[in-house]
């Protein structure tokens, strides 16, 4: 056992009296992170080139230095780990890394710098945190770890395990979505302020909040303005993780050392109270180190040739990410790391499951090329702890790499369905030819997924997502608008598949502005019919509009805030969100688990088209109408008529012989509020059974009785 003097920053031995004098042990290599117990925290770290590691100290709240320990390579070091114990160090110790390696003969391939505190990859809570937008790009002070007990009163609280095909997801932001000053109440834009909107969220009727990163991430990472307003711009949405375990400190109401975990949880038991389950948004294909000329946070500092892709000659960072550098995921030290990250928002925090932001790089190897069969995401698609958490996929990255259909999944991983998005938009702005494609979407994307030994529900359908045109901007705007992003409008994507209903932006003409509410209904009505799990944007549901920015990632603003307020002015359009999710949920014909059809199922698809019986695929048609019918065991059957008609001209529709039954209207998107669609059990008889009117670019649908 030795003893560790408490120096100043300047390394001398300090005299104040407070500071007390720690006595160390070796250690253990294993757990990672931090380890408490009642003599003391236990240290562990990984660096495989360093030489020399010290842990460092700190007087909490401050960037005084209690104590620099210099670990011993020949005793505080097992194989690449190396570890430490501090005895009479208890919970709430402020902490940091320095790491040194000499000589060293790859100068190019590290970047270890002996001056540098760094963060340690497994700390489970940053210091120094604030409330949001308090420090400025450039102005952040240097950020230390934090020991932290995980105790929470979870009482009965476990995942809720809500299957994949029953699931309602609902895309938001912890900040964006209680900002606003409507918002009304107590602690917006936190955790806390979330809790209070989970009334809404249930009566709303979706399953899932999918929450964009929620971890620690650089919000100051940029010194550019909005050139339209002088508005300072920050990274609002969190794709530039900084530390992965620990919850991000802006979005706790209480920025105390350890709040933010609690406050965190605290969101997941009320939810799940709720039953309603949580999905985070997990950013593992990059860090915000950046670069070479971006900051050093951590990784960077401590092994920057395991845990980056770099040219193994220059050692520049390979960008597949389009954020300066790629994670090394396939690494084993790194692909361990991103293992036990994911073990412990099951474990600790209760989460129900994770959406990968640009996966596919999850799939790259240490060089950088696309793997058959990837490690990591194999591992985590038999990992024993995860295996009841969702697991989705953005299957495509910055490079290219666009997998949507060919993500290796092992029957496992579900995927966000960007050709779902993009054959439904074609459709309903009117493109032609595309009547075959929307069939294909609305049966749960077998062209992609039953090949691939998946089942309908490994498909997350969307229309609008976080990144991109909202569902309002979506019918409202043919162009992005993204001149506030300081960025002369050349960020952001430029195939929208978007149309304005003829005229740019916000307009007075009623004819406009009823064709776009049509064309939202529509949207909707697609989405919550078609096997798959449906994924809503929030707002959507409330008409938000972005102003035709179509990338607000950094609008700290109106631009991305929800205002509550259209609640109530676009209260139709909520009804038609709430009725058409309740329609979905109470029918089982709609989540679908297999693509099987007829004798082994009981399921049976009927095409038709104006004529019944007589489908129109030709290159011109933009109609699809088909009857779904579910023969039960028991000899009841139940049958759904839908058509959607994108032409810009009134068709008539013949309906389909349902014997003795009579078709009863569920939906009509031409109609107003509330003959649009039905409450349950309130549908609307049709004055003949024989034909419907269509109306021009309007979805019907209907259920038999």
């Amino acid at each position: 056992m030795a003893t560790a003097s408490t120096p100043n920053s300047s390394g001398q031995p300090a005299s104040d009296s407070r500071l007390k004098t720690y006595r160390i042990q070796r250690g253990h290599p294993l757990p990672l992170g931090t380890t408490v117990n009642r003599q003391g925290v236990n240290f562990a770290i990984f660096s495989k080139p360093a030489t020399s590691c010290t842990l460092v100290l700190y007087q909490p709240g401050t960037e005084r230095i209690l104590t620099e320990i210099p670990l011993d390579p020949h005793v505080n070091r097992i194989g690449q780990v190396w570890h430490i114990f501090v005895e009479g160090l208890d919970v709430g110790a402020h902490y940091a890394f320095r790491f040194d390696m000499q000589p060293d003969p790859e100068p190019q391939m590290n970047r270890f710098d002996p001056t540098r505190s760094l963060l340690d990859p497994y700390a489970r809570v940053i210091s120094n945190g604030a409330a949001w937008g308090t420090y400025k790009a450039g102005t952040h002070p240097r950020r230390h770890c934090v020991v932290i007990e995980n105790h929470f009163e979870w009482g009965e609280d476990q995942q809720l395990n809500i299957p994949l095909v029953d699931s309602i997801i609902y895309e938001t932001h912890v900040r964006s979505f209680t900002r606003h000053s409507s918002f009304g109440v107590a602690n917006p834009g936190t955790f806390a302020g979330l809790i209070q909107k989970i009334p809404y969220l249930k009566q709303l009727g979706v399953t899932a909040v999918e929450l964009l990163p929620v971890n620690e991430f650089e919000e100051a990472d940029t010194n550019r303005v909005n050139p339209l307003t002088g508005e300072p711009l920050v990274n609002l949405w969190g794709y530039q993780p900084t530390a992965f375990f620990a919850p991000n400190t802006a979005y706790s109401s209480n920025i105390a050392d350890g709040e933010q975990v609690r406050e965190f949880k605290r969101l997941v038991k009320s939810m799940h109270q709720a039953g309603i389950e949580v999905i985070l948004d997990m950013v593992f294909n990059h860090t915000a180190e950046n670069d070479e000329t971006g900051p050093t946070w951590s990784f960077r500092g401590i092994d920057n040739a395991t845990y980056y892709i770099l040219d193994p000659v220059t050692g520049q960072y390979l960008n597949y990410s389009g954020c300066g550098n790629t994670v090394n995921c396939n690494n084993p030290v790194v692909h361990d790391f991103i293992v036990d990250c994911l073990r412990y928002w099951v474990t600790e925090m209760h989460v129900d499951g994770f959406r990968f932001d640009l996966a596919s790089i999850l799939g790259r190897g240490q060089d950088g090329r696309v793997l058959k069969n990837p490690p990591l995401l194999e591992h985590l698609a038999y990992d024993p702890v995860l295996a009841n958490i969702k697991l989705i996929a953005e299957a495509w990255d910055a490079a290219g790499l666009y997998q949507v259909g060919t993500l290796p999944s092992w029957g496992r991983w579900a995927e966000w369905n960007g050709i779902f998005r993009d054959d439904v938009r074609k459709f309903v702005k009117g493109d032609a030819g595309m009547t075959s494609a929307l069939a294909t979407r609305l049966l749960g994307s077998p062209d992609l997924y039953e090949t691939s030994a998946r089942e309908p529900y490994h498909s997350i359908n969307f229309v609008t997502c976080h990144d991109g045109f909202t569902l309002n901007d979506l019918v409202s705007y043919n162009e992005k608008h993204n001149l506030s992003n300081g960025d002369n409008n050349q960020d952001g994507n430029n195939a929208n598949l978007s149309w304005n209903c003829g005229a740019e932006g916000p307009t007075s003409d009623p004819a406009v502005n009823e064709l776009r509410a049509r064309q939202r209904k529509n949207f909707v009505a697609i989405l919550l019919f078609a096997h798959g799990v449906p994924m809503l944007l929030s707002g959507d549901e409330l008409g938000r509009t972005q102003q035709g920015n179509n990338n607000a990632y950094c609008q700290d603003n109106d631009v991305s805030w929800l205002n509550w307020d259209m609640a109530k002015t676009n209260a139709d359009l909520v009804r038609f969100f709430q009725l058409m999710i309740a329609f979905r949920k109470r029918r089982p014909m709609l989540r679908r688990n297999t693509f099987a059809l007829d004798g082994e199922t009981g399921f049976h698809v009927t095409w038709h088209g104006a004529k019944r019986m007589s489908a129109d695929w030709g290159p011109e048609s933009r109609s699809v109408a088909m009857q779904w019918t579910q023969l039960y065991k028991d000899g009841t059957r139940e049958d759904l008529h839908f058509i959607a008609h994108a032409h810009w001209e009134d068709q008539e529709f013949e309906l389909p012989d349902i014997g003795e039954r009579k078709w009863f209207r569920l939906v009509d998107t031409a109609l107003p509020s509330s003959a649009d669609i039905a409450d349950e059990g309130q549908e609307f008889p049709l004055q003949s059974q024989e034909s419907y009117p269509v109306k021009a670019r309007s979805v019907a649908i209907f259920v038999a009785k």
